[in-house]
């Protein structure tokens, strides 16, 4: 007959965690719910502190709860984290299983499809941000604040989400937005001019509904950033 396979069984942390995911999931436990003490967790699960301890880490690294110390400290249930994602696919960038045209290709995909949504479902007061949004850009460029005026272009496309009424497409662009932030190099004021023209153009025909044509300015935006951020950094 054939060989048995080893039997794996659960560590207690990850037996926890599970728990609280349950939890999570069964909607007994909410964003912004505060978890009982380590000591109170322990006596409940017939376990260690050390064992709570562990399954909170693990529970926090993947973004479902915040740990925070003092008095009014805890664990508390998050209204998730795109962080986590995000470092996930960092750190598989790193070790080279995917690359910055994986993320764009990706990107490209996402971001068409918040297009078209948004073309349809934007109110007047998403436009109004996502314009205040691009004229702050343009003061900033021309106050060569470029640090400012990075973080505003990537809150230019969680805006776009949001327009969407999607909360997986809103949590999707967040987590993309934080990837880019941590692996893409500076642009240039003189780049961003361009950028700033794009997302005028881009707005003016998705306030117009022409969502096929948006997109495609969309796309040609981005892959003009992927030829930006791929390029070599110039010495200092």
């Amino acid at each position: 007959m054939d060989e048995f396979t080893p039997v794996w069984t659960a560590r207690t942390f990850e037996v926890i965690a599970d728990r609280i995911r349950e939890q999570i999931r069964d909607g007994k436990l909410g964003s912004g719910d505060k978890l009982p003490p380590e000591r109170t967790l322990a006596q409940q699960f017939g376990t260690s502190r050390n064992a709570v301890r562990e399954a909170l880490r693990s529970l926090e690294h993947a973004g479902l709860i915040s740990l925070h110390k003092g008095a009014h400290g805890g664990a508390f249930i998050t209204d998730g984290d795109p962080r986590a994602i995000s470092q996930s696919i960092e750190d598989l960038m790193h070790l080279g299983g995917a690359s910055l045209a994986d993320v764009t290709e990706a990107r490209l995909s996402i971001e068409t499809v918040i297009v078209e949504l948004a073309a349809k479902q934007a109110t007047a007061a998403d436009f109004a941000r996502l314009a205040a949004n691009v004229d702050a850009v343009e003061e900033l460029t021309r106050a060569r604040d470029m640090a400012a005026k990075a973080d505003l272009n990537m809150e230019f496309h969680v805006l776009l989400a949001e327009a969407t009424g999607n909360p997986v497409l809103m949590l999707l662009m967040k987590t993309l937005m934080d990837l880019l932030r941590s692996v893409h190099r500076p642009i240039t004021a003189e780049d961003t001019v361009d950028i700033i023209k794009s997302r005028r153009r881009f707005l003016s025909l998705l306030r117009s509904r022409d969502a096929d044509a948006a997109a495609a300015e969309m796309k040609d935006h981005l892959t003009r950033l992927h030829d930006l951020f791929s390029r070599p950094e110039s010495p200092q």
